[in-house]
């Protein structure tokens, strides 16, 4: 089982660079950036995690700038997206930004993506809350033609192109892997109907573990004809637990996310010193 760190990176935190060396220094497989373009002033969507909502969803950068900088600052480290906010962003340039990184990156680029939670902020964007598990899908359908077909097109509900050339097509082939965010039984659904990986948070008002689910996520997994290797699962949220990851290990979780704060280094990297050592007792 592989070990992730995310951090809302702001002009306040460590900067992309910095973090994901001293990632990939201490055996973390992958860093993540997560998404929201603005938060609007008038807020009608409660934060999903309770209370007020955190300074830095208002201050985070694009991921795709932030892990491209970690991507250039490392050598082995994935760089992923969490979440990438598809039912808001332009379909074509979006798919042309995921296949740029995965070129600069050298292939380790890994696409996280969710449907979001903040109605105002995608409602900005020209994408209506109630139709957005309908347009992410489409617009992942419509980035997968753009990645693997020289001629793509696609004609859909809420997206609709006539052919047209994009490239450069994805460094890894076919593409890089679609990792689905979102809650059991919904978000699990849509991974095994259009990813390559399902990325639940381990709480929710639902569920106090998402890690009790995994056997339930199988089952719908059987049911789809899909295997498990088809669709991985990578859950947010790692306590500082041995006992904790290596059942989560047991249970076949590939890979766990620890979410970081948007501080500096002399915050940060004592946090990283202790989970290093978690690592080493992980390989162990």
């Amino acid at each position: 089982m592989k070990i992730g760190a995310a951090m809302f990176f702001t002009d306040y935190s460590m900067t992309p660079a910095e973090l994901a060396r001293a990632l990939e220094d201490r055996g973390f497989d992958s860093v993540w950036a997560p998404e929201h373009s603005h938060i609007p002033f008038a807020r009608d969507s409660a934060f999903p995690a309770g209370g007020d909502l955190p300074k830095q969803y208002y201050d985070v950068m694009d991921p795709f700038i932030a892990l491209t900088a970690a991507a250039s600052a490392t050598q082995r480290l994935l760089v992923g997206t969490g979440v990438c906010l598809v039912p808001q962003r332009d379909v074509i340039q979006t798919a042309k930004l995921v296949a740029s990184i995965d070129h600069v990156s050298g292939g380790r680029f890994l696409f996280g993506i969710g449907n979001g939670w903040n109605a105002g902020e995608m409602r900005n964007h020209g994408t209506e809350f109630v139709s957005r598990h309908k347009v992410a899908r489409e617009k992942v359908e419509a980035m997968r033609a753009i990645w693997t077909q020289p001629e793509a097109a696609y004609q859909g509900e809420f997206v609709r192109f006539e052919p047209l050339i994009a490239g450069p097509k994805p460094f890894q082939q076919p593409h890089p892997p679609v990792i689905v965010g979102g809650a059991f039984p919904y978000g699990a659904r849509r991974a095994i109907r259009y990813g390559q990986g399902w990325m639940p948070h381990r709480k929710r008002p639902a569920y106090p573990d998402v890690a009790a689910l995994i056997p339930s996520f199988r089952a719908l997994l059987d049911q789809a004809g899909r295997p498990a290797a088809d669709v991985p699962v990578t859950i947010w949220g790692a306590p500082e637990d041995i006992a904790i990851l290596e059942r989560d290990r047991a249970s076949g979780v590939v890979r766990l996310i620890v979410s970081l704060a948007s501080a500096e280094a002399d915050v940060i990297l004592p946090e990283l010193d202790r989970w290093a050592r978690l690592i080493e007792r992980l390989a162990a």
